[in-house]
């Protein structure tokens, strides 16, 4: 079923997303994470690519491996690096014929040691360009991702909306934000967006803290921030379990806020781990019912 169908329905959607394992150990982290958070339903599972597209034949795997076993319906990320159109056609091919209807389409990170995006000859600079591509080969739905707190390259917020417009009209039926830890934050840039004409659903990226060392890197690799009474929370908590407890905390209070000011869906970037994903998941739901 294609996400935008379902994004046509009423009440707020659920989703996971995972990352393809690197070694036998970390697959049985993954399936382990899988099998934990099945049970719960969500209205969709996305699996991404490695950094600079390495993984690109493991994601293709492992989404049709999810929607065969499974049934949950399942979302592939495309991106620009490394491919020309003729290899990025094969993969749609490829994903088509499994039963595949949803693609996450983006630019992508350069490849590791390379400072700056370069699109290959033959291939794609920008994650408009795919996703107009994608939706002249197949009736794929397409989701896309935007930035509440700006893209580490884009040279102003303003200029960062303008591309998240151009994805829209592209083609993409939907956008999921970039992590953040602030709800302000993702209210404001909900309403710039309106104001932009983008009228495509908007998801929120909300990614539960697992370590204090970890959540540092991220925003340190991605531009998003802290808040300052988080940051002294996690910079004064005795051991990791506490971290663990303060990110989940934090994390259901982003959730709640967000269903209650009526976001349409939560997409949860797990890290391959449902311990976290899963307690705040089951907060949620008793206090729904």
């Amino acid at each position: 079923m294609k996400i935008s169908d379902i994004l046509a329905q009423p009440g707020p959607t659920f989703s996971f997303e995972f990352f393809p394992p690197k070694d036998d150990a970390a697959a049985q982290q993954l399936f382990e994470a899988i099998q934990d958070l099945g049970p719960l339903a969500p209205t969709f599972v996305s699996v991404t690519y490695g950094a600079g597209g390495s993984t690109r034949r493991r994601t293709v795997d492992l989404v049709k491996t999810i929607k065969a076993e499974t049934g949950i319906e399942t979302m592939a990320h495309l991106t620009c690096v490394g491919a020309t159109r003729e290899e990025i056609a094969s993969v749609l091919d490829e994903l088509r014929a499994a039963g595949i209807e949803n693609i996450m389409a983006l630019r992508g990170d350069p490849p590791e040691g390379e400072a700056a995006f370069r699109a290959v000859a033959g291939g794609f600079a920008h994650a408009n360009e795919l996703i107009a591509f994608i939706r002249g080969r197949h009736a794929f739905c397409v989701g896309a991702a935007c930035y509440p707190e700006g893209h580490v390259e884009s040279r102003s917020a303003e200029a960062d909306l303008v591309h998240a417009k151009w994805k829209v009209d592209a083609g993409a039926n939907f956008l999921v934000t970039q992590l953040f830890f602030d709800n302000e934050v993702f209210f404001r840039f909900r309403d710039q967006a309106a104001m932009a004409g983008i009228a495509v659903p908007i998801l929120a990226g909300i990614m539960p803290i697992l370590s204090a060392s970890g959540v540092r890197r991220m925003v340190s690799m991605c531009g998003a921030s802290i808040p300052r009474d988080l940051a002294w929370n996690l910079d004064h908590a005795a051991n990791d379990d506490e971290v663990r407890r303060i990110g989940i905390d934090h994390s259901y209070r982003q959730c709640r806020g967000l269903l209650e000011e009526g976001v349409k869906g939560i997409h949860f970037y797990t890290l391959n781990r449902s311990i976290a994903t899963k307690a705040i998941w089951q907060r949620l739901t008793r206090r729904e019912a």
